[in-house]
């Protein structure tokens, strides 16, 4: 079910900062959601999937890694990602 799993993208920012971040697209709201997706539409995308909602916090955790991991500069390929967040992804 779609309920079922969280809809996220991991992007690089435009302009002078060029860090990465990650958006969670289910969890916006009314509030947050244009300004937050006009953000990640004009940055750079990395990488993007669905996390289960059964272990979503666990998932979040190894996401902020990988974000950390890549605004210090480290070599981060997408199947890196694909990696580390294989128990945790949705099809």
């Amino acid at each position: 079910m779609q309920s079922d799993k969280v809809m996220f993208e991991i992007y690089r920012e435009a302009g002078y900062n060029r860090r990465f971040r990650v958006l969670y697209f289910t969890e916006l709201n009314d509030h947050n959601r244009e300004t937050e997706i006009n953000r990640a539409m004009a940055g750079e995308h990395f990488y993007d999937g669905f996390i289960r909602n059964l272990k979503k916090d666990e998932a979040k955790t190894a996401i902020e890694e990988i974000i950390a991991r890549l605004n210090r500069g480290e070599e981060v390929q997408p199947s890196d990602v694909d990696q580390a967040l294989q128990p945790y992804l949705s099809v």
